[in-house]
């Protein structure tokens, strides 16, 4: 049994170099924290509503009725959400209070591994949760109008676009790395794409779709608004691989980064 308290919480955070917003955060971070598990794993999660309107939580792990423990609650009221894991996949949360788009865009999402039960070990693992940014005001929550219409300012890994520009994901020639990704949208496909590198293992939405008895290889892992997957790679020589998604307008957003692989 996981047991899990995630704070509903507001504040103003740098989102992209010299760009602040107000986010709507579970636990003070957006994307929230990432839960892990396995298949038949029991979730207990207290929900806090630390903020100044109503919240709520919807975890795509667990199927139940919605009515209560998915309820909008109000500052200072909590609730508690069970649920069992019966299936695998990397599932996305999310605040399902109205509007839905305004609380998802504005940071309240996250992720919740449920390992295959095949899963094999790798050498390194990274969780990538793709987002879009719709900026209001310096400091002040997200563009109800550019929102609704579908245009997004930033596109960004983890909630700050270019970071992994600015920072690296590191690697070394011939480890095994694992890359889990979930597109939290609320709007925006992703093509999640290695530049320099060819994935040799896909799943994706509880399969595998391309494995190590397969012949061929992937190039990119797409996802529609709250799919989920993880693809493997090994980087066959030391240098810089940019990864993207290949919707190339949302890359020059900021949905990039860079694996900075060494001998």
């Amino acid at each position: 049994v996981h047991r899990v308290t995630l704070r509903a919480e507001e504040g103003v955070f740098e989102v992209a170099p010299g760009v602040t917003q107000a986010r709507w955060t579970f636990g003070g971070s957006a994307p929230g924290p990432v839960l892990r598990g396995k298949i038949g794993d029991t979730f207990e999660i207290t929900l806090v509503n630390d903020g100044t309107i109503g919240h709520s939580i919807d975890f795509h792990a667990g199927s139940l009725a919605p009515d209560e423990p998915m309820r909008t609650i109000q500052p200072g009221e909590s609730l508690v959400y069970r649920f069992t894991a019966t299936m695998a996949g990397i599932w996305m949360y999310h605040c399902s209070t109205e509007p839905m788009s305004m609380h998802i865009a504005n940071g309240m999402h996250g992720a919740v591994i449920i390992d295959p039960p095949d899963l094999a070990p790798v050498d390194r693992e990274y969780l990538l949760v793709q987002g879009e940014l719709y900026l209001g005001p310096e400091g002040g929550t997200a563009d109800a109008a550019k929102l609704a219409a579908g245009l997004p300012d930033l596109v960004a890994f983890n909630g700050y676009a270019n970071q992994y520009r600015y920072r690296p994901l590191t690697a070394a020639v011939g480890e095994r790395v694992r890359v889990w990704v979930l597109d939290a949208g609320p709007n925006t496909a992703s093509s999640f794409h290695v530049v320099g590198g060819q994935f040799d293992t896909v799943f994706a939405e509880g399969r595998y779709l391309l494995g190590a008895s397969d012949p061929g290889g992937s190039q990119a892992l797409g996802l529609q608004p709250a799919q989920e997957g993880f693809v493997e790679l090994e980087f066959p020589e030391a240098g810089s691989y940019p990864f993207v998604t290949h919707r190339m307008s949302d890359a020059e957003r900021g949905a990039a980064g860079i694996f900075r692989v060494g001998p």
